[in-house]
Formats: C-alpha cells, structure tokens, sequence
C-alpha cells in the first residue's frame, strides 16, 4: 500500500498505447489495491477474474465486493481488509471490467456480475461465506444468493441501490444511451471527462462527510486510466447494470441473514427499505452516522462493530 499512500499515481506517466484504447494516448501505473497477494482465475464462461487474498487460511471466509461507478476498485474495501485479515479469511474479486480482471469491450450485464460472484465463491473461495457488497454490487450479490445460496452464510449491504423510490429508466431508453456513449470520440470523452483528477475529487466529495483521502482519488485516477477501463462503466452510466424493483424481484426474496448498512446517500435513496425489514425477520439495518454512502472508510469502527455483532447473532 505504500506505493498508493505514499506518492501520487500519475508520475508513473508512460507512452503505451493499444488498438483498444488509442484515444487515451497516456497510462497510468496501476500498483496492487491492497496488501494481499493477488491471483486470477477464469472459467469456461468467464474470462480472466483477479482476486485479492489475506488472512489466516484457517479463517472463516470474508468476501468483499466493490462498488460499480466510473473508476472503482478493490480500494474501495481496503479499511474492512484491513480489519478483518487478522483473524478471517478475507477475499476481494475484482469484478468483470475493473481492476487487473479482463476490461474486453462485450455486454456487461447484471446476469455476468452474478455469474462471476457464483464462479468466484465456488471456484476460489471453495466455501460457504459471509460476503459485503457496496453499492450496485448489492444487487449483483443479492442476485448471486437467489442461485446460490448455498455459497452464502450471510450478506452485508453496505450503501445498497434498489431501495429508492424512484423508477429506473427503461431498458430502450438504457440502451439509446449506451449508444450514444460508444459513438465514435463521444464516449471516450466523456469517460475521461469523468476521470479527471477534479472531476473524481468532486464525486468522491459528495459521497463524504469529511475530506476524502488523496489516496481513494490517486487509485480512481489510476484504475480509471487503463486500457478498456471505460467499456464496463458505460453500461453503468447507461442504466443498464441495474435491476428494475430490485426490493422486490431480489431484496425481498433472500432467505439468509442480510445486513443493511446505510445513512444517507447523495446518489441513491432508501426509501423502500423500513418496509421490508419490517416484514422480513432475516433483515437487520443500522445507521452508521453520519456517512453520505461511504461508511466503510468514514466509519470503519461503527462499521465493524454492527458486522461483529451481525455475525455474533447467527451463531
């Protein structure tokens, strides 16, 4: 980690260049996202899929999955891997699209983060685990869970979408707009609009009470600026990586034991969701105040705390 907190990302400066990704003319480093070791794997179905991995072998599985946004990582759940590598064994995929995984430019789908979370858990992990998603990942897990709930001993939800009242765009309007984000020049100025140090600061700052950390926006930076880093965020920014009434075609279908953990959000709403822990006794949610859809790393002890507690009642 000291290469990420240590100095800025954007002095790794080189002149590579691929077919895929021309336009960006310049690439930024992209050192590890946490300290673990780091692996890959890939299915018959699925392309390459890097993962981290720390923590006692021996350790009850902890899996962690990052967020969906224009420039996420496994940076994003760098506090809880921190915490919990001591004594769990703590993994972090990094999703189809991101990170060290395979960034081709194909359909990314909510069926392929599903898909990819279910291989994940049987084919690396290898065991029943409890897995934390942040933000759309929560649909993706919750998704994952349906199919395959024997992979799951529980599920933790940190800043979930699909608890917001408001109506998602159709699936014609969705994919007009992905249209619109890979015409020709278009798109690759958009996403690298959307990828400016300021423009990364700005959002970050809006989803933060405090001051975010220089280092969450030098890895943004980073991991925003690779080849094919922009082909998976524009099905994201085009609507079409979420689930239409997710609280009730996937929240409020969930057997196991899930987590909410949430305050307010300056991107999503959660409206819907007093209702349906209220009507479903495997639910729990806590606040964890005052976060604006960050609480891992604003929050980490609050965090931890209701995680521990969370667990400690399953038993």
């Amino acid at each position: 980690m000291s290469a990420v907190t240590g100095a800025r990302l954007d002095s790794g400066f080189s002149k590579q260049t691929t077919a895929d990704d021309a336009p960006m003319r310049r690439q930024v480093a992209l050192p590890e996202a946490l300290d673990a070791t780091r692996d890959s794997f890939a299915t018959s179905h699925l392309k390459e899929i890097s993962y981290y991995v720390g923590g006692p072998e021996d350790g009850r599985p902890l899996v962690l999955l990052h967020s969906i946004n224009a420039a996420p990582s496994a940076f994003e759940m760098k506090p809880l891997y921190d915490h919990y590598r001591a004594t769990r064994r703590v993994y972090v995929p990094e999703l189809p699209g991101f990170g060290y995984s395979d960034r081709s430019d194909r359909p990314y789908s909510p069926e392929l983060y599903a898909n990819a979370i279910i291989a994940f858990l049987t084919n690396v992990v290898q065991a029943p685990a409890d897995v934390i998603a942040f933000s759309l990942s929560s649909e993706f897990a919750a998704r994952a869970a349906l199919s395959a709930s024997e992979r799951f001993l529980s599920l933790t939800l940190l800043s979930p979408t699909g608890f917001s009242a408001r109506k998602l765009p159709s699936g014609g309007v969705g994919r007009a707009m992905h249209r619109v984000f890979t015409l020709p020049g278009l798109g690759q100025g958009l996403y690298q609009l959307l990828t400016k140090r300021p423009s990364i600061r700005y959002f970050l700052q809006r989803s933060y009470v405090g001051t975010p950390p220089e280092a969450m926006v030098d890895y943004a930076y980073a991991t925003s600026h690779q080849p094919g880093a922009r082909h998976a965020p524009y099905y994201f920014l085009a609507g079409q990586l979420f689930t239409r009434q997710a609280t009730e075609t996937l929240y409020a279908k969930l057997q196991l034991p899930v987590l909410v953990l949430y305050d307010r959000d300056a991107n999503v709403g959660f409206e819907l969701l007093a209702d349906l822990v209220a009507s479903h006794s495997n639910w729990r949610a806590v606040r964890i105040v005052p976060t604006l859809g960050i609480p891992q790393w604003e929050r980490t002890a609050d965090c931890s705390a209701a995680l521990d507690a969370f667990w400690a009642e399953q038993g």
